[in-house]
This record gives C-alpha cells, structure tokens and sequence, in this order.
C-alpha cells in the first residue's frame, strides 16, 4: 500500500486540508471529497513536478479564492504568492456610496490566509486593509442618523489614521520602508491613494465576506468634523469638506410612464436646472455628471411637453438616451454607479426607475414656503437687487454652513444679535426698532423673508447650484 513516510505525508496532508476547511468553514463551501487511497499513493511515488498540480488544484484560500504560483525556487517547490488589495483609496464624494454599498463584497484576511511563518510586510498591508474595512464599516453603519457629509468626515478620519498607523508600525520594524510612508502630511496621503489598486471600491467579491474586529482604538464624533464648508472660491484658512447635494436635487429622475407624464408635463418649470460652475473643486465630479444629465433629461421633457401626440414615448425615449449616456464618462468609460454596472440595458433602467426619489414627480408639485434658510440661496441677488439696509454677513457666514436644523438655532440667535442695535439702527430698522424687544426679531425676519421672495422670483429662471451652500 506504500511505503510508512508516504502513508504519513498523506495523512498530514488530508489532516491540513480538513483543518482549514473547518476553520473558514464560513467562508468556504463546503463538500465531501472521495478519491482511491491506491491511486493517491502511486501518485505520491512520482517524480515532484508530476504531482504538484495536486496540491494547486487542492490548495484553499480563507476568502474563497486560490493563492497564486509564482516561479520555483532553484530545486525547491512553487513559491506561493499572497494578493492583498492595498492600499485602500482615499473616501470621496464620488466613491463613499460604494464603499458602503460594497463593504461586504470587498477582499478581508483572516490570520489562516497566510502561512505561519513569513511574509511580514503583506501580513501588515492585510492587517491594515482589515482594519480599515472594519472602520468604514462602522462609519456607513451610522450614515442613515448622520448623513453623507458626516459619513465622508467620518471614512476620511478613518483612511487617515489606518494609513498613518500601517505607516508607525512600518517604521518600527527592520525591513524596507514602504515608499509612500517615506514623505509626510498630505504627499503621504496622496502617495497612498495614487497606489490603490481600487479606488473606487468597487466590489470584487462574489460572495459576502465576514468582518474581521479591529483592534485599534479610533475615537469619532460628528462633532470632529469641520463645520466650514468650502466653495470653489473659498478665502485661504477655511476648511474643505465634501457637501452632499441639496434635499431637492433629486437623481436619477423618475422614468416616464403613464402614472406620471401628466405631472411630468405640468410641473416642469418648478423644476430647478443646474449649474456646474460651482462643483470645480475634486471631489464633485460625480455630482456634476448627474447635473449635466438632469439639464438634458429636462431640456428633452420640454420638447416631448409640447408635442401633441407621442408625449410618453417621445419622454421615455429620451430618458432613456440620456441614462445611457451617463454610464459612460467623456473618455468612453463607464461611470461608478450602482445602476451602470450592469450591461444589460433593461435592467439598468429598472434600477435608475427603482433608484428614483421622486418617481412620481410630485415632490416639486407645489410652491415650497420661504423662510430664513432660503438666505443661504439668494443673499448675493438680496444684496445686489434687494437690499434690506442692513448688513446680512452675519446670517451667511455664522449660519449658512451648518445643518438645517442647527441653522434654526443660529438664525434666531442673529435675529436678536441685530434686533439689539436699534441704538444705531438704519432706516429700515426703525419701525421694528419701535416694537417691544420681544416682537423685533419676528419684524426683522419679515423684511428679510420679503426680500429673499423678491429674490426667488427673480431667480427662478435661472440655473441653481446643486451644493446647499455656496459662499
């Protein structure tokens, strides 16, 4: 039946096999293997080059896949290569969607992935991808309470200090440097995302992988993030973060249908156009792509409108030229998003219908109520057409770049700052300024509301910024 060393290496060798079947059994599918103990036997006498593909063939990897061959050392079995996706990319406007609707489907490395002995810096890139995942992981999970300003806040911290942690513990080791941990503050950053193999996040797994806990501490707040908000002009010394469009901007649009193309029709002009102008800075250029081709989509709808026959084919048909359109990027590539990934053009249009926050188009059916938040949009034609005979800086500036619901508290509070100089109030001021200081802030905000109406209707033909603030 064999010789007793052959008989023992096979034991060991089926012994193993069994072992990291049950220790990634989550990971792995499982299946019954039957072979002839005779067969493997003469197999097991033949010269080492006629067997090896046995072991290849067997070989198991803890996420699914196989490790690679790489070239024989002198004499010696194949050299086994280990692929780790790193680095990860830098969090972005354009791919933070995908990294938290792609966290499951991304590569994770379990200690079982490697072998016991050796590869020490792959060990540490794996271990850090780990890491990273984990955190990410946990910022998406609060994104539904947070928002995507926050989410992004909350990734980019992450990716930072997973970056500058692989990078400590790098230099702490006798082993060649990694390149990119070579410079510091942002260069090293920059290094690091310029090498990431997937910057997109996009996903590369078929099956869902398991998270593996870090065991780094990282702090995080909302509180953490900068508050300022940067716009393509922004003075030097305020802070750059990632804005998420504004609540009615509303992409994909809906598909026409027979349930809709009335509303479609009649409700067009209150629906706002968009300028690009604004989203020059890296980081939007997502959000542009997805305005450029709500203008289109709209300017087709008008020409549909006006036909007197036709008018849902005409709509559909150009909804669906300009969906098309959008999954590729001026360079014939396609566009990360969740819909254009698949190549099949009904279903990507199932998906952009099924993705639409207003399929109906009856989320802009009525006129919306001013109020002091609409500052934020018209303060520049407010100053230039409408001036109210105060200064309005203080309600832009320490207002405009927080949340809506922050923003309530802080106009309040700058209605009382100026309802408190009446001792030197302008002629605007003084019919308020004669009310009890209890009724001033209510007057103060009327002027203000007034002139932000004027200012809506005088804007309302024009292009709009997608980005809830611009300074």
């Amino acid at each position: 039946m064999g010789s007793p060393a052959a008989l023992a290496c096979c034991t060991a060798l089926v012994l193993v096999l069994l072992s990291s079947a049950s220790e990634e059994g989550k990971a792995v599918e499982q299946r019954e293997v039957t072979f002839d103990i005779d067969e493997f036997m003469q197999e097991m006498q033949l010269p080492h080059s006629a067997n090896t593909w046995k072991v290849q063939e067997l070989g198991l990897t803890s996420r699914g896949g196989r490790p690679s061959f790489g070239p024989r050392s002198a004499g010696g079995p194949p050299r086994l290569e280990y692929p780790v996706e790193f680095p990860l990319g830098q969090p972005t406007f354009d791919n933070i969607q995908a990294i938290c609707i792609n966290g499951d489907h991304r590569p994770r490395y379990p200690d079982s992935y490697f072998p016991v002995g050796g590869y020490g810096k792959l060990k540490r890139m794996a271990s850090s991808v780990n890491e990273l995942e984990y955190l990410l992981n946990a910022c998406c999970g609060s994104n539904h309470t947070w928002g995507t300003e926050v989410t992004l806040c909350c990734a980019s911290m992450a990716w930072k200090f997973a970056i500058n942690s692989y990078c400590e513990e790098d230099a702490s080791i006798k082993d060649r440097q990694s390149e990119c941990c070579k410079p510091r503050g942002s260069d090293r950053l920059n290094c690091f995302h310029n090498e990431a193999p997937n910057p997109n996040y996009t996903a590369t797994q078929e099956l869902p992988v398991p998270q593996i806990p870090s065991t780094e501490t990282f702090d995080f707040t909302p509180t953490d993030c900068p508050r300022k908000i940067q716009s393509p002009h922004v003075p030097r010394g305020q802070t750059n973060v990632i804005q998420s469009p504004k609540k009615d901007f509303y992409f994909p649009p809906g598909r026409p249908s027979a349930d809709n193309i009335e509303s479609l029709c009649r409700d067009q002009k209150l629906r706002p156009l968009y300028k690009v102008n604004c989203l020059r800075n890296s980081g939007y250029e997502l959000m542009s792509h997805q305005a450029k081709t709500i203008n289109r989509v709209e300017k087709g709808f008008k020409q549909c409108c006006k036909k007197k026959q036709g008018v849902l084919e005409c709509a559909d048909q150009k909804w669906r030229e300009e969906l098309s359109k959008f999954c590729l990027n001026k360079n014939g590539e396609p566009v990360d998003s969740e819909c254009c990934f698949d190549n099949v053009e009904d279903s990507r249009y199932t998906c952009f219908k099924n993705l639409s926050p207003d399929p109906y188009y009856n989320l802009t059916s009525a006129a919306k109520e001013l109020s002091l938040h609409n500052i934020c949009d018209t303060h520049k034609i407010i100053k230039k057409k409408f001036p109210v005979g105060f200064p309005l800086e203080s309600f832009v500036n320490q207002c405009c770049p927080l949340s809506e619901e922050e923003r309530v508290l802080c106009f309040a509070q700058e209605l009382i700052a100026v309802s408190k100089q009446c001792w030197n109030s302008p002629p605007s001021l003084h019919d308020c300024c004669s009310m009890s200081s209890h009724e001033r802030p209510q007057c103060i905000s009327k002027i203000i509301v007034n002139a932000i109406t004027k200012a809506t209707k005088a804007s309302s033909e024009k292009k709009k910024c997608p980005l809830p603030y611009i300074l």
